[in-house]
């Protein structure tokens, strides 16, 4: 089955999204969504994504719930700098380049997904040959600070789970 449809389920799920947006379950919508669901699910074969090494999974909701809080505390420190009625320019954004240790690609996916959902911050770029990122900050008091933030709450966790 693997050979004719490299990835079952979600060739499934893509011909139930294409019954549902096509509002019909007409022979001609389910023959129609079934070719695109077939080419979605060789397309993504064709991806070849790396499998992923979990090593530690229980270190995960533990993660979850330090990202959970980190993202309300920057929520309220984001409305501050937003609403507050500072002249004069006394906040500064910019960029901070941090060297990261991490490799393991879900790992650099999971740790760009935290820092670009945490309010004030934002991952604008990953040069792999030198295994930097750049790190757009809204609020940057302390390069240093923010580099000890990433690696030691957030990389070295990481590493933990997926490398």
């Amino acid at each position: 089955m693997r050979r004719v449809l490299p990835h079952p389920l979600i060739a499934l799920f893509l011909l139930g999204a294409w019954l549902l947006l096509v509002e019909s379950v007409s022979p001609g919508a389910v023959l129609l969504g079934g070719v695109l669901a077939a080419g979605g699910s060789w397309a993504l074969a064709s991806l070849a994504p790396p499998r992923a090494r979990l090593r530690r999974l229980a270190l995960a909701p533990g993660l979850l719930c330090d990202v959970l809080v980190e993202v309300l505390r920057s929520n309220y420190a984001v409305a501050r700098i937003i609403l507050s009625s500072t002249k004069g320019g006394a906040r500064r954004s910019g960029f901070v380049r941090i060297r990261l240790d991490m490799r393991a690609p879900y790992g650099l996916a999971a740790l760009a997904c935290i820092l670009t959902t945490t309010p004030g911050t934002v991952w604008v770029d990953y040069d792999s040959a030198e295994g930097t990122m750049l790190l757009h900050v809204l609020d940057l008091v302390d390069e240093a600070e923010w580099v000890r933030i990433v690696k030691e709450r957030w990389e070295r966790r990481l590493m933990e789970i997926f490398e």
